[in-house]
C-alpha cells in the first residue's frame, strides 16, 4: 500500500514541469546548470524542493539536441571552464508554445477543481442527511 506522501495527490510530479521552468529561467539570462537548478527550486512549482541537479543536465542536454539552448562556453581564472546555456529562437518560440499549453491547463484545472468542490459539497449534503 503506498503511504499518503507518495499519491499523487501530493502534487509531487510536478517536477515533471523542468522543461518550462527551464526555459523560462534562461528567458532572462544565460546561467550554468548549477544555478538553473537553484533557481528552480526557488519556483512555486517546485515550492523549495531542489531538483536533482543529474536530471537538470539531463533535460538541459535534451534541450540542447532539440535546438532549445545552446552551450555558451564562459573561461574562468578560478578553475575549469563554465558551460553557460543560452536560450534559441526556437527555445523562444518553444516557450511562447508552454505559455499556450500551461494557460490551457490552467483553465481546465479551474474547471476540475469547481467540479470537485461541488461534488464535495454534495457528498457532504448527503451524509449530513443520512443518504450515504
Amino acid at each position: 500500500m503506498k503511504r499518503r506522501t507518495d499519491c499523487p495527490c501530493q502534487g509531487e510530479t510536478l517536477a515533471r514541469l523542468l522543461h518550462p521552468i527551464i526555459l523560462t529561467i534562461l528567458a532572462e539570462k544565460p546561467l550554468h546548470g548549477y544555478r538553473i537548478a537553484e533557481l528552480a527550486a526557488e519556483t512555486s512549482v517546485l515550492n523549495g524542493s531542489r531538483p536533482d541537479t543529474a536530471g537538470i543536465y539531463h533535460v538541459l542536454r535534451n534541450m540542447e539536441e532539440s535546438g532549445y539552448v545552446k552551450v555558451v562556453r564562459e573561461m574562468s581564472n578560478k578553475g575549469p571552464e563554465r558551460k553557460n546555456y543560452c536560450l534559441t529562437t526556437s527555445g523562444r518560440r518553444c516557450l511562447r508554445t508552454w505559455i499556450g499549453t500551461l494557460s490551457r491547463y490552467q483553465n481546465n484545472i479551474g474547471s476540475l477543481l469547481k467540479m470537485a468542490r461541488g461534488a464535495q459539497s454534495r457528498s457532504k449534503s448527503r451524509i449530513a442527511k443520512g443518504r450515504e
